[in-house]
């Protein structure tokens, strides 16, 4: 396999798991704004003497698809919530998205910052469960490599998915 049907090969993975990532998303119902669906791309880089896949995302993705335990609840995650609840703004946005509005006896509207602190609580506490919606894509896309292809690089799925994810939160952290 010459360097060029590498490249190919390599960019039809790429295309693969972008779509299929964001389809993943989709049916679990975590595209809520759309701005991670959009942020899901790769990039395949050819250099002289290699030849390197690269994915990016929302780093928030991360933790949608890998989970986060909490600190009373646990998902065999990598991450977890130790000291910090997730950020109460952060949600606010989305309870404006889903329609949720606090309100009184009476049908007045209450302030949000109450919901948002009690689900930031909940969060803090269960964690958030994975999707696995950029792994499973990742994994269907591996399996379609050819042999050649994995033996050559001596590719690793499991290690390039955890190093495909690592880089998503490297990148942001720039």
């Amino acid at each position: 396999m010459d360097q060029q049907e590498t490249y190919d090969e390599l960019k039809k993975f790429r295309d693969y798991v972008v779509k299929q990532a964001r389809a993943n998303l989709t049916r679990a119902g975590k595209k809520s704004s759309g701005a991670l669906y959009e942020s899901i791309d790769g990039e395949v880089k050819a250099m002289p003497n290699s030849i390197g896949i690269y994915f990016d995302m929302e780093e928030y993705g991360v933790y949608q698809d890998q989970g986060v335990n909490g600190v009373q609840r646990g998902w065999g995650s990598p991450y977890k919530y130790t000291t910090k609840m997730p950020p109460m703004k952060k949600l606010d946005g989305w309870l404006v998205r889903k329609g949720i509005a606090p309100r009184d006896k009476k049908g007045k509207l209450l302030p949000r910052k109450s919901l948002q602190f009690l689900i930031a609580r909940s969060i803090f506490r269960k964690g958030i469960k994975p999707s696995l919606f950029f792994t499973k894509a990742f994994e269907g896309g591996y399996k379609k490599l050819p042999d050649e292809l994995i033996k050559k690089y001596g590719l690793d799925m499991e290690e390039l998915t955890l190093e495909a994810l690592d880089q998503v939160i490297k990148s942001k952290k720039k």
